[in-house]
């Protein structure tokens, strides 16, 4: 049900310090970057780093970036924004902090905005809504529509700008019971305002944040007595003559349950966590009340419900209309029995729809992503409970307990003062299938969570489960590393067929959204197995393909202003898709050559890429002899008719600029001084695209074809593969079931096996130690040793020098591309120098 990827720990195992009720917080993003917090002092030094702020990406979990954030006082909250690239830190001085990505790379961050309630510690803390929601419809998984299986909920922002932007802030509520909130406006300044939650001010130990529909706000807050109410509140952002204005509002509260119970009265006399089920639903909240030994959870309901009217006004005559009065009342919904201590709870983030039509598919299918939330133990335990019933759905036992007899644990839990290892800080990924977990040692646990929780499932069904949550992060954007924890190597070749399956499915605008997004998605499943890794090459090669592409149909203009209704690009792609002349020049005929007239600067600064279109074309067709099987690299593009057309397009496109400027040609080491290379190579790939063009049936490659084809190597240098990204990270070394041990700094300590060293006999995926280095994105050499510094993908491995080479326009339209995200989508991170 939950097993252990990989653990990572720190060089020097440090010590717990002074005192142990001092919470860890660990935050999981939608781009999985996982930032966690350690109250920890090093033996050697004993150097207090508690106020440290740790971030990894869990491809790269050795790869740590440690920030010394400047809080004065121990950081008790942790949020990432919606979109997985900013953090928030709060501390117990009320300083609230935003970190952005320094030059957008994973391990370099800073802090550029910040607000405080001085000497006010931040309870609760989060990111105003921004109007976004979706819900899963686990009932519509068999729908071939992605609209229905991920409906889009209405749902307004928090605060809105003029035409209805969601304005982005933050809302933090203190100790003292105040909320304060702070609003970054168009300009970069920040507004903050703060107000009190009631108008009787009282201690706050736990509150949480939800949101509802309307566009309101509502903290849940306790004093963290169990005796106590558990108090809500409506609270209302508003900018009003450009001063932001908070207006509070009181709910219904409620008394826990087990302090009404006789026999519970004083068992359980501290409330330890509290937390709304999700951020999207106001009306349902989990309690978790403590005692030194055990705790006790309650789930609550928030219920409209008749108001009963008393018996001096039954008789009376009712006015035509009028309905019986409602009042809003908090109703338990289930409670635990008698649980070990709880140290820590992780919530599902999965949108998981709770209708009773889902619910009852969901069961019957046994898809329980979403369904489930975990408690960590003081045993070291965890246990994940059904997020409406809280019975146990499956049960994981940490490294202290996995003796699983019943003398040994009950001696492990009667050490006095938490001696075993256990979990202060518990996240859910974003499709609910792993757990990131920091225990009170400071080191960093990985869990799978199996979709069925450990039910017995065919493969299809489980094929099906994995597929359906692919796809909803291919629709979301959000980052798949989670699901591919649970994709074994025999599966990948059917989950590749039926996302493509789906994905030729949906509209024809919405396959253009997700063109770049499904090829990545395949490329990364394609990885984790050695039958398919050599496809994984290829939809890296149509990620840049499908790029150079575009981007040399930019530069094209049309010659008047009046233009009809197709662009350049447009007309070159229908001109070519027609005319089947194998040879260049009689296709160029056709074309409006002024069309195509730029300045000399733009079209030499791109010759790298113009090479790449050239090496790439002679590969295919060098290669295409040899692939009877689908080991090699280029299979894919056999019988890939639209890649084999963009590849012809290009080369109509290079012939042409070769003729105004002959420098942006593409070099070919010829044998004969009198080889026209493009011609040869044109007309060899345009008999090929014959063969697989989509208006007919595909064919297989005639025997001229590939008796040409293998002359090839005599008449021209073939080059080398070495442009392909190695990926350096760990998904693919966690398809056995052995957990793996890492030392945070050390990639060093990575073992070999699984699925790489299967690969190992491919030669494009050996690198020699002298080998030259490739700037994967600007198609260039950096050298055997680069002096550069260097960027590479957490998802892919492609390597690029962090600062631009060129000064030419053209060249930095290009590089401003992938600013953000590699052409997978992947994020960048800086190279150490001693990986470099």
């Amino acid at each position: 049900i939950m097993e252990l990827a990989y653990v990572c720990e720190w060089e020097k195992r440090p010590k717990s310090v002074h005192c142990p009720s001092v919470p860890l917080v660990c935050s999981w993003s939608c781009r999985n970057l996982v930032a966690f917090t350690t109250d920890l002092k090093n033996d050697s030094d004993d150097t207090d780093v508690s106020h440290m702020i740790h971030i990894i990406d869990t491809e790269h979990p050795w790869d740590v970036y440690s920030i010394n954030s400047g809080h004065s006082e121990v950081i008790s909250c942790l949020e990432w924004d919606q979109s997985g690239s900013r953090l928030l830190s709060a501390d117990g001085d009320g300083q609230i902090k935003c970190w952005w990505m320094s030059d957008h790379l994973v391990n370099s961050w800073e802090s550029v905005l910040s607000s405080s309630v001085d000497g006010d510690p931040i309870v609760a803390l989060s990111w105003l809504h921004n109007g976004v929601k979706l819900a899963l419809h686990v009932e519509m998984s068999g729908s071939t529509n992605f609209g229905e299986k991920f409906s889009r909920v209405k749902f307004s922002p928090s605060l809105t700008l003029f035409g209805g932007k969601p304005m982005e802030g933050w809302l933090a509520v203190t100790v003292s019971g105040l909320v304060t909130v702070s609003l970054l406006k168009p300009g970069g300044a920040l507004l903050t305002a703060s107000e009190s939650l009631c108008r009787l001010r009282g201690r706050v130990a736990l509150a949480d944040i939800a949101f509802t529909g309307g566009g309101n706000i509502v903290v849940a807050a306790t004093d963290g007595s169990s005796s106590s109410p558990v108090q809500f509140y409506k609270v209302v952002v508003s900018v009003v003559s450009e001063k932001c204005r908070i207006d509070t509002e009181l709910l219904p509260s409620l008394f826990l349950r087990c302090t009404t119970d006789p026999l519970r009265r004083e068992k359980y006399p501290a409330v330890t966590h509290l937390k709304f089920l999700t951020r999207e639903n106001s009306e349902q909240v989990l309690l978790c009340a403590s005692n030194q030994s055990g705790s006790i959870v309650e789930c609550w309901s928030l219920r409209k419900e008749g108001l009963p009217v008393n018996n001096i006004f039954q008789h009376r005559s009712p006015v035509v209309g009028e309905k019986q009065p409602t009042i809003l009342k908090w109703r338990i919904l289930t409670t635990t029995s008698d649980l070990e201590r709880v140290s820590a709870v992780a919530l599902p983030k999965l949108p998981i729809s709770i209708s009773n039509t889902d619910l009852k598919v969901a069961s019957d299918t046994k898809f329980c992503p979403g369904l489930g939330l975990a408690l960590a133990f003081h045993d070291g335990s965890i246990q994940i409970l059904h997020r409406l019933s809280l019975h146990t759905m499956g049960v994981f036992y940490g490294s202290s307990s996995n003796q699983r007899a019943g003398e040994e644990l009950a001696i492990k839990r009667q050490r006095p003062g938490g001696a075993t290892l256990h979990f202060k800080a518990l996240q859910f990924s974003w499709t609910s299938l792993a757990l990131a977990g920091v225990d009170n040692h400071g080191k960093l646990h990985m869990l799978r969570v199996s979709p069925s929780m450990g039910q017995v499932l065919e493969m299809n069904t489980t094929l099906r489960h994995l597929l359906f949550l692919l796809e909803y992060c291919m629709v979301t954007g959000y980052d798949w590393w989670d699901v591919l924890l649970h994709v074994q190597p025999s599966m990948v070749h059917n989950l590749v067929e039926k996302l493509h399956e789906e994905y030729m499915r949906q509209n024809q605008a919405l396959q253009q959204v997700l063109a770049t997004r499904i090829v990545a998605v395949k490329a990364s499943l394609c990885k984790l197995s050695t039958a398919t890794a050599a496809r994984a090459c290829d939809f890296h090669a149509k990620l840049l393909l499908i790029a150079i592409s575009s981007t040399l149909k930019s530069l094209l203009r049309p010659h008047v202003l009046n233009t009809p209704d197709k662009s350049p690009g447009d007309r070159l792609a229908e001109i070519c898709s027609k005319n089947s002349d194998t040879d260049i020049d009689k296709v160029m005929i056709n074309l409006k050559t002024e069309e195509f007239v730029l300045d000399g600067p733009p079209l030499q600064s791109l010759q790298q890429l113009i090479q790449w279109v050239g090496d790439f074309v002679l590969y295919l067709l060098a290669n295409l002899p040899n692939q009877g099987s689908m080991v090699r690299p280029g299979f894919g593009f056999m019988r890939d008719g639209a890649s084999l057309g963009m590849l012809r397009e290009m080369l109509v496109m290079i012939r042409i600029w070769g003729l105004l400027k002959p420098g942006c040609l593409p070099t070919f080491t010829a044998t004969s001084d009198n080889q026209d290379s493009m011609q040869l190579l044109f007309r060899l790939l345009t008999k090929l695209w014959l063969c697989s063009r989509e208006d007919g049936p595909p064919q297989d490659p005639d025997e001229s074809l590939i008796d040409e084809c293998c002359l090839l190597p005599s008449q021209l240098l073939v080059p080398s593969m070495d442009w392909l990204p190695v990926n350096d990270g760990i998904i693919v070394r966690l398809q056995g079931k052995q957990p793996i041990r890492l030392q945070f700094g050390k990639a060093s300590s990575l073992p070999t096996g699984g699925a790489v060293a299967a690969a190992a006999p491919l030669e494009l995926f050996t690198r020699s130690p002298g080998s030259q280095k490739m700037d994967n994105l600007r198609c260039v050499h950096m050298g055997v040793c680069p002096t550069e510094e260097s960027k590479a993908c957490t998802r892919c491995g492609c390597v690029t020098m962090l600062r631009s080479p060129n000064k030419t326009n053209a060249m930095k339209q290009w590089e401003q591309r992938w600013i953000k995200n590699c052409l997978c989508g992947g994020l960048w991170r800086r190279i150490p120098p001693t990986l470099t």
